[in-house]
């Protein structure tokens, strides 16, 4: 992998917002930063270990050569495109890796839906149907907006407390487990704005890695940061 892609991916990771005693990715991790992690740990993902990461066909369908790196088994119109491919166990060990954590479903939801911060366009204490605010549109749904699949990161409008596709480019993993299973959050490109809202999370095998899937992280603050 090219040098600019870890250096523009090393740069994406150090916005962060701050919002009570934490602090969160604005963006969802990137091709490129992801790429740093598995540079750094010699991690071999599974959709690149077991021949290919799943999408939607007839039923779930593997499919071959498609990857963090190649979402769509070919090479990504851009490095700033959402990591997907990644299990929850992946997003995880990213996430430590970086000196986060996955946030948990109360977490997320306050980020994504409650103003805290007073953002230009958004009333501070308020709580938003979308994390886009009132309506769904400015994110990257399945309707009519620029993105066939998905956009790079900080290229939809940003929403609730700063943060960029909260709602839908690609589903999040959480850090809620139920036995095998693990919540995902938000919503991606390949749905509607219903699964952007909160009551649209859903429960995905915590080994399972597709193509409308990746992960923000969250990072605990000193009493006071």
């Amino acid at each position: 992998m090219a040098a600019g892609w870890l250096g523009a991916g090393a740069a994406q990771a150090q916005d962060r917002v701050k919002l009570d005693g934490l602090a969160i990715d604005r963006h969802e991790v990137t091709i490129a930063r992801f790429a740093e992690f598995v540079q750094a740990t010699g991690r071999v993902t599974a959709a690149e270990r077991e021949g290919g990461g799943h999408a939607w066909g007839q039923g779930w369908e593997r499919r071959p050569g498609w990857h963090f790196r190649r979402p769509f088994g070919q090479a990504p119109a851009s490095p700033q495109w959402p990591a997907v491919h990644v299990s929850w166990f992946e997003a995880r060990d990213y996430c430590a890796w970086a000196g986060g954590r996955l946030p948990t479903r109360e977490e997320w939801t306050r980020a994504a839906y409650t103003e805290q911060l007073g953002t230009p366009g958004f009333v501070q204490g308020r709580t938003y149907p979308y994390p886009t605010g009132d309506s769904a549109d400015g994110a990257n749904t399945n309707g009519t907006d620029p993105w066939p699949t998905l956009a790079p990161v900080g290229a939809t409008r940003a929403g609730v407390n700063g943060l960029h596709d909260m709602g839908a480019n690609a589903w999040e993993w959480l850090a809620d487990r139920q036995g095998d299973t693990a919540l995902t959050a938000g919503g991606s490109w390949w749905y509607g704005p219903p699964q952007m809202q909160a009551a649209a999370m859903q429960w995905k095998p915590a080994s399972f890695y597709v193509v409308y899937i990746g992960l923000r992280c969250v990072y605990d603050l000193p009493t006071g940061g």
